[in-house]
């Protein structure tokens, strides 16, 4: 009886309601430098409103690639379904409206090499630079990463739109938990900490993020996230038997000039500010008005 052979790298990404963005992001796979019998390509189709048969269709000739189709249930579950999927040893998150470089999956093969059980966060970049709001969004990320990453031995954060990890460890910490539909990858952080592993950062396994926002789609997004975040806060005391801890104030000041700081090249420093004291005003309000809901 032939056994099937092991692949390396199952790439997951849930999409929905994008198929233009989708296309683009797989046409980047179609340019990865690495062997094409040693990964696959898994996407969920969270319930999109036009099937996505005929948009795949073309790359499955080319390409390792399995379509499913799922109820909008939100990214964690669909990333979920993915993993339950797959067959590669490691599993690479991205999202349908980023674009991989060609060397992505070689840059995660040399970080397992040396950490096999660590969480692999890589570089993010914004693809849309004229776009402000997509803009501010990245530096707010960037921040992130320099505020809870400044550390290597102690990094505490990565997106799921450039994550990778072992599917067996992913699957024995629990997987995502879909009770989230946004912010599920920083309760999955601390959750993979706190259950002894660590987070290692690859500033060379590079995606470019295509996320297309307006001024509404800006404050609801991290509006969003400040719903979710009541709810990481909530988890977290639990599972760590402690009271809610917050940021201290000065994580918000340095968040707030983070724009005129060296780490930040951008040229309107002014915008951004106000853009990035827009976002907090946004993830404040999503906070108190869960936290209301839930008393």
């Amino acid at each position: 009886m032939m056994t099937e052979k092991l692949i390396t790298f199952s790439i997951i990404i849930p999409t929905y309601n994008r198929p233009e963005r989708l296309k683009t992001c797989l046409d980047s796979l179609l340019n990865l430098d690495y062997p094409p019998d040693n990964f696959e390509i898994i996407i969920v189709d969270d319930g999109s409103n036009q099937p996505l048969d005929p948009l795949i269709k073309p790359y499955q000739n080319q390409l390792n690639l399995t379509l499913i189709r799922q109820e909008n249930a939100g990214p964690a579950k669909a990333r979920n379904t993915g993993a339950n999927r797959a067959k590669g040893e490691y599993l690479a998150f991205t999202d349908d409206d980023c674009t991989l470089d060609s060397k992505w999956l070689q840059s995660l093969e040399k970080g397992f090499l040396e950490t096999p059980n660590a969480l692999l966060g890589g570089k993010t970049i914004n693809a849309l630079p004229d776009n402000p709001y997509s803009t501010a969004s990245q530096v707010l990320f960037d921040y992130l990463y320099d505020y809870y990453n400044s550390n290597f031995v102690q990094t505490r954060f990565f997106t799921t739109n450039n994550f990778a990890l072992s599917r067996e460890l992913f699957n024995r910490v629990g997987q995502l938990d879909i009770y989230f539909r946004f912010g599920e990858d920083r309760e999955f952080c601390d959750r993979w900490l706190f259950a002894g592993y660590s987070l290692h950062y690859l500033p060379q396994a590079i995606i470019y993020h295509g996320h297309d926002l307006s001024l509404r789609r800006f404050w609801r997004q991290h509006f969003n996230y400040g719903c979710a975040a009541f709810y990481f806060h909530q988890i977290r005391s639990r599972r760590h038997q402690t009271a809610l801890k917050f940021e201290p104030l000065s994580f918000y000041f340095q968040l707030l000039t983070y724009p005129f700081s060296k780490k930040c090249e951008q040229r309107s420093k002014i915008f951004l500010f106000g853009l990035l004291l827009i976002s907090q005003l946004a993830n404040i309000w999503g906070f108190l008005k869960v936290k209301y809901l839930a008393r």
